[in-house]
């Protein structure tokens, strides 16, 4: 239950993956919102991808803002009977529904539930938050934590919940990694080195630390573009502002726009090094797409971004500061003839398969 296409982002390639590879074993219905954010509270350009394609046969039901719908839902999971529910969480903005929906579910049919936890506590706090939490929460069975910094929530707010560990598995929706040459050509970028900073741009993503740390790069790094790809949700005159400023044009491609998951591979293809220089966070499920294409990672130290990546091998950790950002890019670089990251990649991502994911999930089940 959650976020499918037509839905895009993150969450909706999660749950659609998800999806595929509980159908192998398992009898699934996937339970999709008809209406997720109401346009007014929606910061971005469109929660839609109508060129989505899916297999999968989806009951859209949900209305995050309608009770009615709440126990329609309810209802249609009282007729399927099904032995478990699995919600993701992210927001507490949907915690109302989710808790009617469990609740009143549990009280016709004997079910377990499972919640996958992205952000237990947001990265924007807002008042409330905690308590919509604590009131949904309180009738799930178990949970899944993708980080530490996830589990280190949920235990303050649950010390005695019933929860699995494991890192979030590696996308394998985007096709594979192109020729990078050709995939600079078809981005019209010229310059011999490229570093992506990918997604959703948002405060706590610290774009504004990786233009900062631009500053010392462009003094002792040559021949490299900085490409910035994602819809942003603010207002992304300030960046621009910042960069003009400091004259930085020259190093700088940003594209403020979304990604579908057909050209997600271009970006990619086209970069040598990844950089997630976050202020905070919990886990990314940007590292999981870099691994997927084997790019190294620039990652700050904060929330679990640390915990998968392996420092020296697959890339490196760095405070959330601009001159540690611009030496942990610089580093990368010197040790390119020393360091055979690409073969690292591929041996570490090994401990990130659906298959070890689903496996977890399906000791649930027995337990």
């Amino acid at each position: 239950m959650g976020t499918f296409p037509p839905f895009r982002g993150g969450i909706s390639n999660f749950y659609q993956t998800l999806y595929e590879k509980l159908s192998y074993e398992h009898d699934v219905t996937a339970i999709n919102f008809s209406l997720q954010y109401p346009n007014i509270l929606f910061p971005g350009k469109s929660q839609y991808d109508n060129n989505l394609k899916s297999d999968i046969n989806i009951e859209r039901t949900i209305n995050s803002i309608n009770p009615i719908s709440w126990k329609k839902t309810a209802n249609k999971i009282i007729e399927l009977e099904p032995d478990l529910i699995i919600f993701k969480y992210w927001i507490p903005f949907l915690a109302p529904s989710f808790r009617s929906i469990i609740k009143h579910t549990k009280k016709k049919i004997s079910i377990k539930s499972l919640v996958i936890c992205d952000n237990i506590i947001p990265h924007e706090n807002r008042p409330f938050d905690k308590f919509l939490t604590k009131s949904f929460f309180k009738h799930i069975d178990h949970f899944i934590v993708m980080s530490k910094s996830v589990e280190k929530d949920l235990l303050f707010l649950f010390p005695d919940a019933k929860y699995i560990y494991t890192p979030h598995p590696l996308y394998d929706i985007f096709g594979k990694c192109n020729n990078k040459d050709k995939s600079k050509r078809y981005l019209q970028i010229h310059e011999n080195k490229v570093i992506l900073f990918f997604g959703l741009i948002r405060p706590y993503k610290g774009l504004d630390l990786l233009i900062e740390a631009s500053k010392t790069l462009k003094e002792k790094l040559n021949n490299f573009k900085i490409l910035v790809v994602g819809d942003c949700y603010e207002n992304p005159e300030p960046y621009s502002k910042m960069i003009n400023k400091n004259g930085l044009n020259d190093i700088f491609d940003m594209r403020f726009e979304f990604v579908p998951n057909d050209k997600v591979n271009i970006y990619f293809s086209a970069a040598d090094v990844i950089v997630l220089p976050y202020k905070s966070a919990t886990q990314s499920g940007i590292v999981p797409v870099a691994y997927h294409f084997d790019k190294p990672v620039i990652v700050t130290n904060v929330g679990g971004l640390s915990e998968i990546v392996q420092e020296g091998k697959t890339g490196y950790v760095v405070y959330p500061e601009p001159n540690e950002i611009a030496d942990g890019i610089l580093k990368y670089y010197n040790n390119l003839d020393k360091i055979n990251f690409v073969e690292n990649i591929k041996s570490y991502k090994d401990n990130f398969t659906w298959n070890k994911f689903i496996e977890k999930i399906e000791r649930i089940f027995i337990q």
